[in-house]
């Protein structure tokens, strides 16, 4: 009966893990506007690693907007199953917006119940226990739930220097959106509130409609700005 025991114990931790990382092999290309105007595309991609995953996410104007302002963003997270829980354990950001160059990296060291934050080769240490998560994978984290409308998600973060609790709103009502694979589909708001810029250069308002089924897929994300709202709409998805 061992072999059974062990073939049993195999496939619990398998689903743990299976359930702790729910979306790898997806690959994801939104267009991204500014108001009404077509400013660039966006890209997400998760991949599986040895610990964990890695999602990568690069934003590129188009031509257009290079003429006034040329970006080129790459943001790199990555997170492991901890007891069948999310843990980040790294996050990248590496910005070109016109003549601002920025590069700045998040190190979870959950053993040591800390966290390094080193922007343009100058680190900082705050004390940040084990469990916090990247905005990035707190993003994996709410999509990996069964949201519901009206429900109230609490998760901690640790982002640009700030250890706090991001609340996300389900809202009560259902949208209908176009998905790119051709057919409307109902959808649930979500709304973090946010205490830092995020993914988004967003302090505060931002809304994503995901799919309302287990995938949580989104379709389509809007974030007030200084100057108006950054829109982005799913073109293309696929999962290998």
């Amino acid at each position: 009966m061992r072999w059974v025991s062990a073939c049993l114990l195999l496939l619990l931790s398998w689903q743990a893990e299976a359930s702790c990382l729910p979306f790898v092999g997806e690959r994801m290309r939104f267009a991204v506007g500014w108001e009404f105007i077509n400013a660039g595309t966006a890209t997400m991609d998760i991949e599986r690693t040895s610990e964990g995953w890695r999602t990568r996410s690069f934003a590129r104007s188009n031509r257009l907007v290079d003429m006034f302002k040329k970006v080129r963003d790459t943001i790199t997270a990555e997170g492991m199953c901890l007891k069948g829980r999310m843990q980040s354990v790294s996050f990248d950001v590496v910005q070109h917006e016109g003549h601002y160059h920025s590069r700045k990296e998040t190190r979870f060291l959950w053993r040591q119940g800390k966290v390094s934050y080193t922007q343009n080769k100058k680190t900082s240490w705050y004390p940040v226990p084990a469990g916090h998560l990247s905005v990035v994978d707190a993003f994996l984290f709410t999509r990996a739930q069964s949201l519901k409308p009206g429900d109230v998600l609490r998760i901690p973060i640790f982002d640009s220097r700030k250890r706090y609790e991001v609340v996300v709103q389900v809202g009560k009502r259902r949208e209908m959106l176009y998905a790119p694979w051709g057919e409307r589909v109902p959808c649930i708001v979500l709304t973090p509130r946010l205490r830092t810029e995020g993914i988004f250069s967003s302090k505060g308002t931002m809304r994503i409609w995901v799919t309302d089924d287990a995938r949580h897929i989104p379709l389509k994300m809007v974030a007030k700005i200084k100057f108006g709202h950054i829109v982005a709409r799913l073109e293309q998805y696929r999962k290998d």
